[in-house]
């Protein structure tokens, strides 16, 4: 065979590979989108105090692990104990005071008994001498002296009844829930809340990151002192382009090779398609709408980003923005999962290179 005819065929050969896998490319896409464009991302929480004060012990190291409730640092508690003391001492004198109110109490029920009896009494005698008087067995000055005396009598016991109302009201339903005793309870669980939130521990599992606290540092109210990681928060966010997504929904699974565990394959599941991006996002600030202008004849493709989630914890070599290589495949389709778990192989084994 001349050499012209095995150039010739070894051109129709190539064209023809080059046009089979032009075709899987562009079929793949639709039905095993890759992408290269994959981070692991991350909840990050800023650990801030509820209380104010100096920090005086700082219990953890920088990218350190730590568990539920393990204690990160410590703020000087003096003057938190201090104000429990004194809500103590004001709840002491709240139920001394209630206890004298019940007191008076006692005294004015008792006072309103007297101020009764002597009603009863002024009245029998101003009945009895203006039946006297209409007989003229009496004097007009003695009938005006009892009228004032029973006058004075029912004034008495009002008064002494608007006093019962007046320490009634001062008290609570039952001992101890008078209003001056219920604030001094709860300055003292102000108090104690307070003195418990100078001891700041780890809300779950995770990393503390980026550690720049030292003993020393003056903590403010609600202002982070440390970044925390969750461990069980890392999720794998993968940017497609969004021809290749448009027909993948929940059936779909994804295998996921990370830069960090060249050779490594993993099994991920679908939980979300973001429903938006930045670029398209509008603030309504009473401008005009601003027209975007591309020259391009081939424009960018536009991105959408697709979260998966694994049913295990992630390799611990990994961290928030780790890169990864991710490949969608229907979990029905057998051709497609088979050429997903292909492509996704030799994207890991391409690790070990770059």
């Amino acid at each position: 065979m001349s050499s012209d005819k095995v150039f010739k065929r070894w051109m129709q050969g190539l064209t023809v590979l080059f046009i089979t896998l032009f075709a899987y490319i562009v079929i793949a896409d639709r039905h095993a989108p890759l992408t290269t464009e994959g981070r692991v991302q991350g909840y990050v929480v800023q650990i801030a105090p509820e209380v104010s004060g100096k920090v005086i012990e700082v219990m953890v190291t920088n990218n350190q692990r730590v568990e539920k409730d393990q204690p990160l640092f410590r703020i000087d508690d003096r003057k938190f104990q201090i104000a429990l003391n004194k809500a103590k001492h004001s709840l002491q004198s709240a139920l001394e005071k209630e206890a004298t109110l019940y007191s008076q109490r006692k005294a004015a029920i008792a006072n309103i008994a007297r101020a009764k009896a002597q009603r009863i009494h002024a009245e029998r005698e101003y009945v009895r001498l203006s039946a006297l008087s209409k007989q003229k067995l009496t004097s007009q000055s003695n009938l005006d002296s009892a009228k004032a005396e029973l006058d004075v009598a029912k004034a008495s016991l009002a008064a002494q009844q608007q006093n019962l109302k007046v320490i009634e009201a001062q008290l609570g339903a039952h001992p101890g829930e008078s209003a001056a005793v219920e604030l001094a309870k709860n300055e003292i669980d102000k108090a104690q809340l307070d003195l418990s939130n100078t001891l700041i521990t780890a809300p779950t599992d995770g990393v503390i990151t980026n550690l720049q606290l030292q003993a020393g540092s003056i903590a403010m109210t609600n202002s982070p002192m440390l970044s925390f990681i969750p461990s069980r928060s890392l999720w794998v966010a993968a940017d497609f382009r969004e021809k290749s997504v448009a027909k993948v929904d929940g059936s779909y699974q994804a295998l996921i090779a990370f830069d960090a565990l060249p050779g490594e394959v993993f099994p991920f599941e679908l939980s979300s398609r973001d429903y938006g991006v930045a670029a398209a996002q509008q603030l309504p600030n009473g401008s005009l709408t601003k027209v975007e202008g591309n020259n391009r004849w081939v424009r960018d493709a536009q991105r959408t980003r697709v979260n998966l989630s694994a049913t295990e914890a992630l390799p611990s070599p990994l961290f928030v923005g780790s890169r990864a290589t991710i490949v969608l495949y229907p979990e029905e389709g057998q051709f497609w999962q088979a050429m997903a778990k292909m492509q996704i192989q030799l994207a890991s084994w391409f690790h070990f290179i770059y």
